[in-house]
């Protein structure tokens, strides 16, 4: 998948054409996530007819990010005053149909391969093929619609938090072209011995990438307020009571900036991570943009894996330069508040090919 986004970039690169940096990350991390589920491409680059499914996927993300007055005034709930409920079933329903439309196709391949299944079937090739096998033994451990579901979240939660924090990643990069050599270097000594293509294993080998997207999570978080929590029983913190039932979000934006932890909070200063072992792995309380505990994110390591191969073959293959001869100084670095914190003015760039043959 992050070979077709290079070669869709190179593309690009040769003819000079403008990259929406944060739509094209989302288009690949639609397809690695489609093609573990389903073993499909949901989307195509610079195709409309791929457009529907990012529509409904950004219309889930859309409205659960709205604020609801039923949330904090429930009596109000059957009256869905913002009509939230509404859009939302309506996205949903669009959904579930291609879903529906996805889950047919494959039970009618597996009835044609054998008319029964196992835990050992051959047909386990994707998750969908795992849950279809756990739903042949005992459908109500898992039923269809709950296959439908779980997917309609992975979607929602696995595709906009990631494009989005790559797409910071690069604007912090192409505003600070000091780190962005630093980082190209520290990739081409990496990669000089080998293919020249990024793999999960080279990850480790590179301690300035990972301190970029460090600092890239630290100012900006994918989910500010993270996932909403609730009190299971009344609990006392720091001298607060809070009730059960209470809704708890947790301001891990202002963490990442607040200055009794960090220092020149507002500067993006990569190196601060090569002499620390804070981590994001939710060991670290200054730094936990995918949660901690019980409740981490579950698809912190995909994540991880997807951030570093992207962002490294990125800019390893590319430099950038800004459309309409823009500054890099003069970038708009303001925020889109919602459940994630897309950039308020999409991040448009040129790529320019990175010649590595007098290596």
């Amino acid at each position: 998948m992050v070979q077709e986004l290079v070669d869709h970039v190179s593309r690009c690169c040769t003819e000079e054409k403008v990259v929406n940096v944060g739509e094209v990350a989302f288009t690949t991390n639609l397809n690695i996530l489609s093609n573990l589920l389903f073993s499909k491409d949901f989307s195509q680059y610079d195709s409309l007819s791929s457009q529907e499914i990012k529509d409904i996927i950004w219309g889930v993300m859309e409205v659960r990010a709205k604020p609801n007055l039923v949330d904090f005034f429930p009596i109000l709930r059957p009256l869905d005053p913002q009509g939230l409920a509404s859009q939302g079933s309506v996205y949903a329903n669009k959904l579930f149909v291609i879903f529906d439309s996805i889950i047919d196709q494959r039970l009618q391949t597996r009835r044609g391969i054998s008319s029964s299944y196992d835990n050992d079937s051959s047909t386990q090739s994707d998750v969908l093929d795992l849950l279809l096998n756990i739903n042949f033994k005992d459908e109500s451990e898992f039923s269809i619609n709950d296959m439908k579901h779980l997917f309609s979240d992975l979607f929602a939660a696995g595709t906009d938090t990631v494009s989005t924090t790559l797409e910071w990643a690069m604007t912090e990069l192409i505003r600070n072209p000091k780190e962005m050599e630093r980082a190209r270097l520290e990739l081409t000594k990496c990669l000089q011995n080998n293919d020249k293509i990024l793999q999960e294993r080279d990850i480790p080998q590179l301690p300035y990438l990972q301190a970029v997207i460090k600092e890239t999570l630290r100012l900006h978080p994918p989910t500010p307020f993270l996932i909403p929590h609730e009190a299971t029983h009344d609990v006392e913190v720091e001298g607060f009571i809070i009730l059960k039932n209470a809704r708890i979000l947790c301001n891990v934006w202002a963490i990442g900036r607040d200055p009794n932890i960090w220092s020149n909070t507002n500067e993006f200063m990569p190196e601060r991570f090569l002499d620390s072992e804070i981590d994001y792995r939710g060991q670290d309380f200054k730094l936990i943009p995918f949660g901690a505990g019980r409740r981490i994110c579950p698809g912190l390591n995909i994540a991880h894996r997807m951030l570093h191969i992207m962002l490294g073959s990125l800019i390893y293959n590319f430099d950038w330069k800004l459309q309409g001869n823009m500054r890099p100084q003069d970038l708009d670095m303001e925020d889109k508040f919602g459940l994630t914190l897309p950039r308020n003015v999409p991040l448009m760039a040129i790529p320019v090919k990175v010649n590595y043959d007098h290596l």
